[in-house]
């Protein structure tokens, strides 16, 4: 019995199209998501802020908690028949047979310093991504809307999301010919210094303060997505320090989004706090009233006098300049810390290509 025609097409399409049409349609869902949902719970429908902490922290523990569960489902199976590593020395460690536990695996992973220093900096990267998706509407309105028409706003937005695509087609050549650590090095210069200069600048110019606005998520999105290819280097690292006989690539994924995918939530709870203890607006209008037994996730800031609180417009565009700032400093500093790259890059892939041989040779051999 054949199959129905639109089922037989679409087993008939190529494994590339598929996989990327499943990425694309996946990739607006969550983005549309990201742009508009702290302003439809807040602006829209007003919940009050205990309630979207509330939501955000189930948020955080599911989002942070399923890709290393995930990941020991999947990678399990051969980390317990492999022996484990009681060396910290690069390419040099003795062996001894038995089992690797999740808690084995873990004391492994906290020994390993370049997982640590990575992890600190893609936390503030992710952080840095979805605070710029979260706030781009509330940047738009109050730096632009007077100055802008919406047809143009909606093509900076446009923009913001399809130019880290095509950036990614000049970024990777550089990859191979400077290196993923060269590339996203400089990356951070350029958001550090774009921003000291918009800050120098100031608010004033409309025509600067749209490309600043639009070239901060293109270069910070286009980072975030170079940094896959780290994380592989990761996973070869991580394999030959512990002499594994298969790289434990699922659940090193895993482990790394455990450690940054909290920075999705800060995002929109830092934005919005840091907003109201400067300029003493607050985005959730809550009528006021005195809550009776009510607990505050964290401290209500203290508004600032009248006379002296910074407007709203000026509160947004200090948020705009001096979050990449500090995100980019943090940043220059824990990858400085990184080491695999360069000489010790080539002989993690060295190693691994001889120990991926040796297994070869074994398998011949039986």
């Amino acid at each position: 019995m054949g199959l129905p025609q639109p089922q037989a097409w679409l087993l008939g399409l190529p494994t590339a199209v598929v996989y990327g049409s499943l990425a694309l349609f996946t990739s607006i869902l969550h983005n549309v998501f990201l742009l508009y949902y702290v302003d439809t719970f807040v602006s829209v429908y007003k919940i009050n802020k205990v309630a979207f902490w509330v939501g955000e922290t189930v948020f955080l523990l599911w989002n942070s908690l399923n890709d290393p569960l995930f990941g020991w489902l999947s990678d399990r199976k051969f980390l317990s028949s492999q022996p484990g590593q009681c060396e910290e020395e690069l390419l040099v460690g003795a062996e001894e047979a038995g089992s690797i536990t999740l808690g084995q695996y873990l004391r492994q992973l906290a020994r390993h310093q370049n997982f640590l220093w990575f992890v600190g900096m893609d936390l503030v990267q992710v952080f840095h991504c979805h605070f710029n998706s979260n706030f781009f509407p509330l940047f738009l309105e109050h730096l632009l809307s007077d100055q802008i028409s919406l047809s143009t706003g909606s093509f900076l937005l446009g923009i913001s999301y399809v130019a880290p695509h095509l950036n990614n087609l000049y970024f990777l050549p550089l990859c191979r010919r400077w290196g993923v650590y060269a590339v996203v090095r400089g990356l951070f210069l350029l958001k550090l210094g774009l921003s000291l200069l918009m800050l120098a600048v100031g608010p004033d110019h409309p025509g600067l303060l749209c490309f600043f606005i639009a070239s901060n998520r293109v270069f910070t999105e286009g980072t975030c997505k170079l940094l896959t290819l780290v994380v592989t280097d990761l996973v070869d690292e991580d394999l030959v320090l512990n002499h594994r006989k298969q790289a434990a690539s699922a659940l090193l994924f895993g482990m790394v989004a455990l450690v940054t995918k909290p920075g999705q939530t800060f995002a929109p709870l830092l934005g919005t706090w840091l907003l109201c203890f400067y300029t003493g607006h607050d985005l959730f209008q809550q009528p006021p009233m005195t809550p009776v037994g009510s607990a505050h996730p964290w401290p209500e800031p203290p508004a600032p006098a009248p006379a002296q609180a910074p407007t709203l417009r000026q509160g947004c565009f200090y948020l705009l300049v001096l979050v990449p700032i500090t995100c980019a400093l943090l940043q220059l500093f824990t990858w400085s810390q990184f080491t695999l790259h360069g000489r010790r890059l080539h002989m993690v892939k060295a190693q691994r290509q001889n120990l991926a041989q040796a297994q070869s040779l074994d398998v011949k051999t039986v």
